[in-house]
């Protein structure tokens, strides 16, 4: 008789943890995809850019992605007709809710309002960034949002 209760609540045991286990991995599952979705649908603030090279003329580049390079390179985001420019000259990113220079160990360097950029360095609106002989001025905007390339999940929340 013992032997039989005893088998039992091993029974009833064993189905009570395979039953929260399947419940951890069902919410796990459902918190993984709200945390996508999430990070899918993040604002992201836009940025302008004033390109002015030696010749005195100047552009006005609108960009709404996290990330931005900058070269000589026309495969660049922002391609730079200098010779004093480096193929992949520098970078900005999108990360830590703030905008990020990098120099990309460009030859001549990257300077920031004068200063040479030795490491990822935050920029604000209002900084001039110093490629060669090409001057971008950053302009940050608020709250352009990023659309998601594809939607994980149910449009509720869920």
């Amino acid at each position: 008789m013992s032997g039989t209760i005893v088998l039992v609540l091993r029974l009833v045991t064993t189905l009570a943890l395979l039953g929260f286990l399947g419940w951890a991995l069902y919410f796990l599952t459902r918190e993984i995809q709200r945390q996508s979705i999430s990070l899918a649908n993040r604002r992201i603030p836009g940025i302008s850019l004033t390109i002015r090279n030696e010749a005195k003329t100047s552009s006005l580049k609108y960009f709404a992605q996290a990330e931005i390079i900058l070269g000589r390179d026309p495969g660049c985001d922002i391609p730079l007709v200098d010779d004093t420019i480096s193929t992949r000259h520098a970078q900005l990113t999108y990360h830590h809710n703030q905008w990020w220079l990098e120099d990309l160990n460009s030859t001549n360097g990257t300077l920031l309002n004068g200063t040479l950029v030795e490491m990822p360095t935050v920029i604000t609106s209002g900084d001039e960034i110093r490629c060669g002989a090409t001057r971008l001025t950053v302009s940050l905007s608020e709250n352009v949002v990023i659309e998601p390339t594809q939607k994980i999940g149910k449009k509720n929340g869920n």
